[in-house]
């Protein structure tokens, strides 16, 4: 991590934080989603420009500083802070900041895009009609791209991809060949679309959407035949992104740049974010498997969202301007 030298030592009142900085900028941000001025739509892309903002503090930044503890480092910078008590910081202000977003999300924008006739649909609200439709969506589009992996000595934990949404599902009984793992994973293919819009004749309001997550959640089911699905948690991984490449020692810069761009897909992990309803079961299991620690959760462990844990996912809906 960058850190200027200090040759006239000044105290280190004189000098701002650069990642408390980042953080400050994203509340700078937060406050546009929070303009009643602004047009509502532009709120919404504010907010989910605050989630891949954080995305990508995490992928570099905190990334950076979780390996200054890993080397062991513990001098402070020249604004006073050491490693460890900036990613405790940083814990701190980054829980606050996801709380804000959330509860912005949830009791002012998403029924003020309800007012205007933009719905997005729970669950428990899927009428008769609607349940077929998405019933027959998830059949047809859906399902033959989804590959569930239960977990058994044969078939370890995926390798999940940096930034995916993906399911954790706890199982009961066995499936059609016997095993009883107990658990799955079922990943989300990128290419499906994370917003879907329902057909307006089968809608109260013009433009009604439904969450991908919502679809996977109420049909899982269907994805393990002859068992039973005790629950299902969406969760998704931020991993090291950060480009480590001497330039002084390298032969080839592109080819070394190409090789690191491949692998910042699977970089260790730096966040791990789960749905609130996750079972405390499934969180620990996955905090251990990708080496992260609990405790309170951290940013730089595993966190719970108070709502979809995708998301930037609003960005890419075709929402009406």
């Amino acid at each position: 991590m960058y850190a200027p030298k200090n040759d006239r030592n000044y105290p280190t009142d004189h000098f701002i934080n650069r990642e408390l900085s980042l953080l400050q900028f994203q509340r700078r941000v937060l406050a546009q989603a929070a303009d009643l001025t602004v047009p509502l739509l532009e709120r919404l892309r504010f907010l989910c420009i605050v989630s891949s903002n954080l995305d990508e503090f995490f992928e570099v930044r905190v990334s950076g500083i979780k390996e200054q503890i890993r080397l062991g480092s513990r001098k402070p910078g020249n604004d006073g802070i050491s490693p460890r008590d900036l990613l405790e910081k940083v814990s701190d202000e980054v829980h606050e900041i996801i709380s804000e977003q959330y509860t912005l999300l949830n009791e002012d924008i998403l029924p003020a895009l309800e007012q205007e006739g933009v719905v997005f649909l729970r669950r428990s609200l899927w009428t008769e009609a609607q349940l077929r439709w998405i019933r027959d969506y998830f059949m047809r589009e859906v399902m033959p791209v989804l590959t569930p992996i239960g977990l058994d000595p044969a078939h370890p934990f995926p390798r999940v991809l940096n930034k995916s949404l993906n399911f954790a599902v706890e199982l009961e009984g066995r499936d059609a060949f016997g095993r009883d793992s107990g658990a799955a994973i079922v990943q989300a293919p990128r290419a499906l679309p994370r917003v879907i819009r329902l057909p307006r004749e089968i809608c109260d309001q013009e433009y009604t959407f439904v969450f991908l997550s919502s679809v996977l959640h109420a049909h899982v089911h269907e994805l393990f035949s002859g068992m039973t699905v005790l629950g299902c948690y969406q969760f998704r991984v931020t991993r090291n992104s950060d480009l480590f490449v001497d330039e002084e020692e390298v032969k080839d810069l592109r080819a070394s740049l190409k090789g690191e761009l491949q692998q910042r897909h699977f970089g260790d992990a730096v966040r791990l974010e789960v749905a609130d309803n996750c079972s405390d079961e499934m969180a620990n299991f996955l905090l251990q498997h990708f080496h992260l620690r609990a405790g309170r959760p951290v940013p730089h462990a595993g966190h719970r969202e108070p709502g979809a844990a995708d998301a930037g996912a609003p960005t890419g809906s075709n929402a009406p301007n």
